[in-house]
């Protein structure tokens, strides 16, 4: 029980240590929802819808929609190929379309409990306004070997770097810090924080997000 204290009372202090540090940041709202209907014992198709609200969560200004097939090679490794429909608002308040395909490649493994996620995934940016272009993100994340309460309440952390392929290189990361629970067995959900620190011509700005994902599965 020690260690269980210790573990919340980290995240916890990490949690409002970071956000306090970027009170000059814009909040943010993000939500997402997704699908997965199970097709046999190896493959998976997911479907994913998301929404976001920046300038102190007043202003709509994202959404995508993704379409994808999963792969479980082993017990280890998941192959999955989507694609991805984003609408982003520009500076002058014109929504623009960008077509993503991406594929991904999920590397799983277990130590003393603790579950690793290493996500890794190439995408295509064919933008409306841009010349197209590719990036590489890797998402690591560790869920903690404790659940809380009948709804099985997990915490977990996560990193995300944005690498463009052209002179931009490293210009996005964002680290989460949250929790995951099952209402049902089929109904998944996620509340979270999320630090995004994006690269402009000139500087750094961050975003303080906080999220929440509702999924389904099949």
């Amino acid at each position: 029980m020690k260690a269980v204290r210790l573990f919340c009372f980290w995240v916890g202090l990490l949690f409002l240590n970071t956000a306090f540090a970027y009170d000059n940041g814009d909040f943010q709202v993000w939500h997402t929802e997704a699908q997965e209907f199970k097709l046999n014992q190896q493959w998976k198709v997911g479907t994913e819808e998301e929404i976001r609200f920046a300038d102190d969560a007043s202003d709509f200004y994202y959404q995508h929609y993704d379409l994808g097939f999963v792969y479980g090679l082993n017990k280890y490794v998941d192959l999955g190929i989507n694609y991805r429909q984003v609408y982003e608002k520009n500076s002058s308040g014109e929504f623009r379309e960008e077509n993503r395909p991406h594929i991904n490649a999920i590397l799983r493994y277990e130590f003393a409990g603790f579950k690793f996620d290493d996500r890794n995934r190439l995408e295509y940016r064919n933008l409306e306004h841009k010349n197209a272009t590719f990036r590489y993100r890797n998402k690591f994340s560790v869920k903690a070997p404790w659940k809380f309460t009948k709804l099985q309440i997990q915490p977990y952390l996560a990193d995300e770097v944005f690498i463009n392929f052209n002179s931009s290189g490293f210009s996005r990361n964002r680290f989460y810090s949250g929790f995951g629970m099952n209402f049902t067995k089929n109904i998944k959900s996620e509340i979270y924080y999320l630090l995004q620190s994006s690269k402009t011509s000139d500087r750094w700005i961050d975003a303080n997000v906080l999220g929440t994902k509702i999924k389904v599965v099949f």
